[in-house]
């Protein structure tokens, strides 16, 4: 036997208890910022999903008024393209309506022509005799890289001036770019264009006009259809400056209007927030102007001038139909004044869908962007 201190005992079962288990360890649970993490992108889901579902509501609308509209416009489509030697002919007349479907009831031409529209056929434009969706593909980047720079220039700008504006309230800066936005608003589109080629590339040969690029220039090679774009994705630099000289004249143009009001909603928006007590406290803790301006009234202000430069660039993309006919500007604009004279109803009713998808797409980016600026918007 073993009596050292410390051994073993001397008698006795041995320790036979089974150790005592641990305890279960509870499951990890999101926590709370977790949880409403989730649930905000879940509810963002969800509002965009029925925003795109009205937005296709909307346009299967427009399809309907814009078909109604075209077909109720006084004159014969058959008259504006075969002309009147061709209509006293009635064989001819009758194998142009049998081709373009105008011999069938409005009705049944509605039906197949959404029936078409399922398949991504826009039908066959008229006067070019090709397909609509073809036009459109190439006029479309055309009047993107003309919207693009224009709304560019008016963000920049219309915001930096409409923030000088607000911030010299009633002093001589305010009151001329109160002058200046409202020379902008007042002057029409097609006067200042009119104006700008005769002046500016004509007189003062400053700026060149007239076509997207120079006579006996080639285009960069096609990757989105804009010019300038394609240019520095290629590294065409030739192409690019010639490219952009004769974009910037109808962007200024286009983007005077737009300038004018986003001038005069940024200075109403910018002092709607300077009023505000969180702004008098931060001047009051001694934050440098810039800081103050930056951090605590343009983003709040942001929100307004979001919404203004959305329906701008809404306002750009579907309205330069005189800006791009007075600088032959091969666009969508240009497209739809030659199909409304010749009443080429296929080209006029894939424009009017243009447009619509257009507006849709642009108020679907603004509600969304909304979110990204102010935190109150996202957590609601």
């Amino acid at each position: 036997m073993d009596d050292r201190p410390g051994g073993p005992p001397l008698s006795g079962p041995p320790n036979t208890t089974p150790p005592t288990p641990a305890p279960p360890t509870p499951p990890v649970t999101p926590g709370p910022a977790a949880a409403g993490g989730g649930r905000r992108h879940r509810v963002l889901l969800r509002f965009v999903l029925r925003r795109l579902l009205a937005g296709v509501l909307l346009c299967v609308g427009v399809t309907l008024v814009s078909f109604l509209l075209t077909n109720a416009v006084p004159g014969d489509p058959v008259t504006a393209n075969l002309g009147q030697r061709a209509v006293e002919d009635p064989a001819a007349v009758a194998a142009f309506r049998e081709a373009h479907g105008l011999d069938k009831p409005l009705p049944q031409q509605y039906v197949i022509y959404l029936g078409n529209l399922l398949t991504g056929d826009f039908g066959e434009s008229q006067q070019t005799h090709r397909p609509v969706a073809t036009d459109l593909g190439d006029k479309v980047p055309a009047t993107l890289e003309l919207a693009l720079t224009a709304i560019v220039i008016t963000l920049v700008v219309g915001v930096g001036l409409g923030v000088v504006a607000a911030l010299a309230r009633d002093r001589w800066p305010d009151q001329v770019l109160r002058v200046v936005s409202l020379f902008g608003v007042s002057m029409p589109t097609f006067w200042l264009a009119l104006v700008g080629y005769y002046f500016i590339s004509f007189q003062l040969d400053l700026l060149p006009a007239g076509g997207r690029l120079p006579p006996g220039t080639r285009p960069p090679t096609a990757i989105t259809g804009m010019y300038t774009l394609d240019a520095l994705l290629t590294g065409n630099w030739t192409a690019f400056g010639a490219a952009f000289s004769r974009l910037l004249l109808p962007a200024l143009v286009l983007a005077a209007f737009t300038v004018g009001v986003m001038l005069r909603f940024t200075r109403a928006a910018v002092l709607e927030v300077l009023g505000n007590d969180y702004v008098r406290a931060a001047r009051a803790k001694g934050l440098p102007e810039s800081t103050v301006v930056r951090r605590h009234v343009l983003r709040p202000a942001l929100v307004s001038v979001i919404t203004v430069a959305g329906v701008a660039f809404a306002n750009l993309l579907s309205g330069t139909v005189l800006v791009e006919k007075i600088f032959s500007w091969r666009g969508v604009g240009e497209y739809a004044f030659t199909s409304a004279l010749a009443l080429d109803l296929p080209a006029i009713m894939g424009v009017s869908l243009v447009v619509a998808v257009v507006y849709v797409l642009v108020n679907l980016v603004v509600d969304v962007t909304y979110g990204l600026v102010d935190p109150r918007i996202r957590q609601s």
